[in-house]
């Protein structure tokens, strides 16, 4: 199956922290897992915890490597560099699992160790 067009420009929004654009990719009811953190439910709710992880940072880039896509579901896989705000920065691979419902995310899964970012 054909990587999704939509891909670049949901990457493009999250690197911009344009957290809007980043909702528009979600079903109303969605769940977004990041990590090892608690899933946050709903599109606002996930919008809004986005948006506060993002002021946490000064800037982040993610770098895709990989796309598959299949019926009702599209895996990532790159590199994010996270950028603090004391200017250094932190590289790790990730991998995200968007679960598709009617064409948009309904399950947001991201699969990395970011750990290091606050140390």
């Amino acid at each position: 199956m054909t990587t999704p067009a939509w891909i670049p420009t949901l990457f493009r929004a999250l690197d911009a922290f344009d957290t809007n654009t980043f909702a528009s990719f979600l079903t109303d009811d969605a769940v977004f897992v990041f990590g090892n953190a608690e899933p946050l439910k709903g599109k606002i709710t996930i919008r809004d915890g986005v948006a506060t992880f993002f002021r946490s940072i000064a800037a982040i880039r993610h770098d895709l490597t990989d796309t598959w896509a299949v019926p009702d579901a599209v895996v990532c896989h790159g590199t994010v560099t996270y950028t603090r705000h004391n200017g250094t920065q932190l590289r790790v691979p990730f991998a995200n699992v968007f679960k598709l419902k009617n064409e948009r995310i309904r399950d947001y899964l991201i699969y990395i160790d970011n750990t290091q970012l606050y140390a």
